[in-house]
């Protein structure tokens, strides 16, 4: 298929620095995919309420993503835009606000995303009411999910239709969720329906037994790791990180854990890396640790393709997908 004209403007004008990575990262990406390898693609920051859904979703149904990491807030927050869109209140002006103008973002319900606020009562609080329901019923039936699998239950039931405000194909998750995709969610308890879980918890209402833990996340991500890297499922497995902090580092540290604590030396390096992040190297940041760092842990092979594309990942992550999706 031919290139469309996103694809042609880059690699006409992106030709040196950053803009130059940002078309290597993508034709690599590409040759990874041609070679039969799979793909991890890591969201950190708020990408899910920049909107990153309008184009990842379509990555996601043209099998261009293969398992995903992501922060508890990622995880919810494509669903609460798919709920409440209308009532989100951008605020272009929010390097200007005083200490009093946030305050007054509160007491009206509104949590701010830099130059997005989130509507509590629209958002968090129609989304409480239903995925509470979801747990208490797996809890009384004895059940045990994870975080995610507790969501894709949510948006496959239907539950959320009459709320909807976007295009359904523009949610992440749901298209996530109508393939089954592979999730995992490190630190999941520090977003809101995290600490929303905790609360039932300390009432009694909930068992904390009933969500699946990130241990069993690390695990569900070994087996996963072990068996699509199998010669008969696939050559490698590439990793896409957006962003830096737990989203890409907790997945990332497979690798090692099953070569050097499994003694498992047959397990494959990851295939490819790419990272899109606007944190600067410095004293032992993960987020701002060039490539070749992650050699000395086991992570990345001599020869593994590395790219760092040292930029605004809502600007560059998008251009990329435009890419692979031949726009």
């Amino acid at each position: 298929m031919s290139k469309g004209a996103i694809s042609q403007f880059i690699q006409k004008y992106y030709l040196h620095f950053n803009a130059a990575s940002v078309v290597d990262a993508a034709k690599e990406y590409e040759n990874q995919l041609n070679k039969g390898n799979k793909m991890l693609v890591s969201l950190a920051g708020a990408m899910s309420t920049a909107e990153l859904g309008k184009i990842f979703a379509e990555m996601i149904r043209q099998d261009k993503v293969h398992i995903i990491s992501c922060t508890g807030a990622n995880l919810e927050e494509d669903i609460m835009n798919l709920v409440a869109h209308s009532h989100y209140k951008r605020i272009p002006n929010y390097r200007d606000l005083t200490p009093k103008e946030e305050w007054d973002l509160l007491e009206k319900g509104l949590n701010r995303v830099t130059d997005t606020c989130i509507p509590e009562e629209e958002a968090f609080r129609r989304l409480q009411k239903h995925i509470f329901k979801i747990w208490k019923d797996a809890e009384e039936k004895g059940e045990r999910y994870f975080p995610h699998e507790f969501m894709y239950k949510m948006l496959l039931s239907g539950v959320l239709e009459e709320y909807y405000e976007i295009d359904i194909k523009d949610s992440w998750m749901y298209a996530a969720a109508e393939k089954n995709l592979p999730i995992v969610v490190p630190g999941w308890e520090d977003s809101t329906m995290g600490n929303i879980f905790a609360s039932y918890v300390l009432k009694g209402e909930l068992k904390a037994s009933t969500m699946k833990s990130g241990i069993e996340y690390m695990t569900f991500l070994a087996d996963w790791y072990t068996e699509s890297t199998q010669p008969s499922v696939s050559e490698g497995i590439g990793f896409f990180q957006i962003g830096g902090g737990i989203a890409g580092d907790f997945p990332i540290c497979v690798v090692p854990m099953l070569y050097q604590d499994m003694e498992r030396t047959d397990t494959p390096f990851w295939s490819y890396f790419c990272q899109i992040s606007d944190s600067t190297t410095s004293f032992g940041s993960y987020s701002g640790a060039v490539p070749n760092e992650k050699i000395t842990w086991g992570k990345l092979d001599i020869d593994t393709p590395k790219f760092i594309i040292e930029s605004d990942a809502t600007i560059v992550a998008p251009l990329i997908f435009a890419y692979l999706l031949d726009m």
